[in-house]
């Protein structure tokens, strides 16, 4: 049977949607389960249909452009799937907006709210509090890890780098696990992102590479808002650990660097410095920023696939150096680091309790002056 180039567009898209969408439907919990044994499917073919409603209003380049970002689960640049603001439609008993409803069919079968999701800087859409049009690219949007919410905090750790140091003169500070400076070594990168003189202020922070023990590859500055840290991302333009040499033989190490894949996106933003979990694997993210201040110790977070954490607040961090010291203002702090592990988490729970002997982690220091 003759199939026009939409139709076979359309069925591309369904059949790439994320499993377990119809289990979530229908009504929540035990009645969406029960619908879908009783009707025969009837949560599916629900879905089915109200997916092909929303598909057949998009022209044959939207089409084109939202089956790209979906088969390269966000991988590629694809542009932004502008619709009206104001559309919506029920699934079951509920209304959800388009950018929350395509969420659902291709990402995340159980996102039920827009306050879920966060959208990514790159779209157009991002900081528009009421446009007459909305992007519902699911790929230009994160799931919101609230630290209240699931996932949870993963383990304790001593909040013990909140101690000033002077191992380096200038506003980076030495490594909070290994006791080694971040002063630039030899070796590594070569390009123009790469930080050349520990005192550069056109940085907003500068990202250190380790496997276990050992720091792999040079220091890399940071001066654009957003910069993607990955192994390996179909149209990747950033600081590329895939590129660097590494002469750790550990198969473990091989093993964590192979499924650091797409990676995580860093963004410096109003608010603070957010961190997109682009992987396929989680994260884990300690910083003296997401707990509370008079705790004695510091959680050690993990983020899924999918979602991002508001990982460095400016204002906590300046609150926390007791501005009323100038002694203590005139030297490095190290509660101005977050550090993020690739796939292997540390702390308590774990024979890992230093993130330094975690596999592969990276070391982020933000400029404080």
């Amino acid at each position: 049977m003759f199939r026009t180039k939409r139709s076979l567009l359309v069925r591309r898209l369904w059949r790439s949607r994320a499993p377990g969408g119809e289990e979530e439907a229908g009504e929540p919990g035990g009645a969406a389960e029960g619908r879908a044994h009783a009707g025969g499917g009837g949560a599916r073919a629900e879905l089915k249909a109200l997916t092909h409603a929303v598909l057949k209003r998009l022209k044959e380049r939207q089409l084109e452009g939202l089956l790209h970002a979906v088969e390269s689960r966000g991988g590629a640049r694809t542009p932004c799937l502008l619709l009206p603001a104001k559309g919506d439609s029920r699934l079951g008993q509920h209304w959800y907006p388009l950018p929350v409803l395509l969420c659902k069919v291709f990402r995340w079968p159980d996102l039920r709210h827009c306050s879920e999701v966060k959208r990514l800087c790159c779209c157009e859409s991002y900081g528009k509090a009421h446009p007459e049009l909305v992007c519902c690219n699911p790929h230009h949007l994160s799931r919101l890890c609230e630290l209240e919410s699931p996932p949870p905090p993963y383990s304790r750790y001593p909040m013990d780098f909140l101690k000033p140091t002077a191992d380096c003169p200038d506003s980076v500070p030495s490594s909070t696990e290994t006791g080694g400076t971040n002063c630039l070594a030899p070796g590594g990168l070569s390009d123009s992102q790469v930080l050349q003189e520990p005192g550069d202020r056109s940085h907003w922070c500068v990202v250190a590479y380790w496997e276990e023990k050992t720091r792999v590859g040079r220091l890399y500055s940071v001066q654009e808002p957003s910069l993607d840290i990955f192994y390996d991302l179909p149209q990747g333009n950033g600081f590329c650990l895939g590129q660097l040499n590494s002469d750790n033989k550990s198969q473990l190490v091989q093993k964590v660097r192979s499924k650091i894949g797409y990676g995580i996106q860093l963004t410096k933003e109003v608010d603070g410095v957010w961190v997109y979990n682009r992987s396929s694997y989680p994260i884990f993210i300690k910083s003296a920023t997401l707990d509370n201040p008079d705790s004695r110790t510091l959680l050690v977070h993990k983020v899924f696939p999918g979602f991002s954490i508001k990982a460095f607040d400016y204002e906590k961090a300046y609150s926390l150096q007791r501005p009323n010291d100038h002694e203590f203002m005139q030297q490095p702090w190290t509660g101005f680091t977050v550090q993020i592990s690739f796939v292997k988490g540390w702390g308590q729970c774990y024979t890992r309790q230093f993130i330094s002997s975690c596999p592969c982690w990276l070391e982020v220091i933000f400029n404080n002056r």
